[in-house]
């Protein structure tokens, strides 16, 4: 309920203390009351932004007119609990959920937020609700839809773990259902019926045969993923199946359309039945726009390190807004979801060091 007690948030603290303090107030999706209302109190003592909130996402904004506005966003739910809460420190790793995803980053915006106040490019930040599950909760989307020029900007920079190092682009996704059909029959008489969960056998031989097509965009070689996800058929214990449904997750590298990527699949799979479920579609590197050259620059560090972003985040969904966006935070994606998740303090500290410098127009750091 709007208005309850919540753990006050101290934006004067380090980056790491902040991310423990975001840590502890437990956000899993659809559950993000409590930390939009810390979030949302904390900024409104910063006198420099102007906050604005929809539902469980919060807004705050310079208005120092810049001749270009960046906008610096993180999610704030997290996935269910595992026995991953508390926070705890042990050692150079912080550990619990959302540690890595992304609470983290979320931190070194808030640091940003308090710290940062003649930034040399106007800034946007948004820390936005339900990103981990269906988007039609996403706030992000949501807020492109009723304020979306809360989101216009020139360059935005999404807080999802990267090593804290700057991932470009980001895969597409959809889902679809492929169906094989049998005949019902008494299992006594299995002779009489068509088994459809059998007749799944060369679905899955296909998928078990598939090769990764493995494209290189701007330099970055993404690697796909056709994979069953589930599988579901049966009626009773002593009834031969009528239909069978094995649901396949499809991975493609952002140089294939949402459109080209369900062809692919259709072709891949025929003649059997295909129901599509989701799709969302990838975002191209961009590395050739000004906006995110200078930002690799800023903050790839002494080599320039820039890795492809295997798997899909909203970056997308920035493309689709027409503003090059990139992946850069702390923590490691592959421990996203895991119940070990845990974040290196020094990949939160070197975020906030590198982006700081970034937005005032200072060198690059390490």
């Amino acid at each position: 309920m709007r208005g309850m007690s919540v753990a006050p948030l101290d934006l004067t603290a380090d980056a790491v203390t902040l991310t423990r303090q975001l840590v502890d107030i437990e956000s899993v999706s659809r559950n993000e009351q409590q930390i939009a209302d810390a979030v949302e109190a904390a900024l409104r003592t910063l006198p420099h932004l102007t906050v604005v909130r929809r539902g469980h996402t919060v807004v705050a904004r310079t208005e120092l007119g810049r001749p270009s506005r960046v906008v610096i966003a993180g999610h704030l739910d997290t996935v269910p609990v595992n026995d991953n809460l508390p926070s705890r420190l042990e050692g150079d790793l912080l550990h619990g959920l959302g540690t890595c995803d992304m609470k983290g980053g979320d931190a070194v915006i808030l640091r940003i937020a308090a710290t940062v106040t003649e930034p040399v490019h106007d800034l946007t930040l948004v820390l936005y609700e339900a990103e981990e599950i269906d988007s039609t909760y996403n706030g992000l989307r949501l807020l492109s839809e009723s304020d979306p020029d809360l989101l216009t900007a020139d360059f935005a920079v999404l807080m999802e773990p990267s090593d804290a190092v700057v991932e470009a682009g980001c895969q597409g996704t959809l889902r679809v259902d492929v169906r094989t059909t049998g005949e019902r029959a008494h299992s006594a008489r299995s002779w009489r019926g068509v088994n459809a969960i059998h007749g799944a056998a060369d679905v899955l031989q296909r998928l078990q045969a598939y090769e990764a097509r493995k494209p290189v965009i701007d330099g970055l070689e993404y690697h796909e993923g056709l994979n069953a996800v589930a599988i579901s058929g049966g009626v009773a214990g002593n009834v031969i199946p009528d239909e069978c449904v094995v649901t396949v997750n499809y991975r493609f590298a952002p140089d294939r359309s949402e459109e080209e990527a369900l062809a692919y699949v259709t072709e891949f799979f025929a003649p059997y039945d295909l129901t599509l479920t989701d799709s969302a579609p990838g975002a191209l590197p961009g590395l050739d726009r000004p906006a995110a050259k200078a930002f690799i620059e800023a903050v790839g560090g002494p080599d320039g390190t820039v890795n492809p972003k295997f798997g899909w985040t909203d970056v997308a969904r920035f493309t689709a807004l027409g503003v090059p966006a990139v992946n850069f935070g702390p923590g490691d994606p592959m421990l996203a979801h895991k119940q070990e998740e845990h974040v290196p303090v020094a990949q939160i500290e070197r975020c906030e060091r590198r982006l700081r410098a970034w937005l005032q127009g200072e060198e690059a750091q390490t």
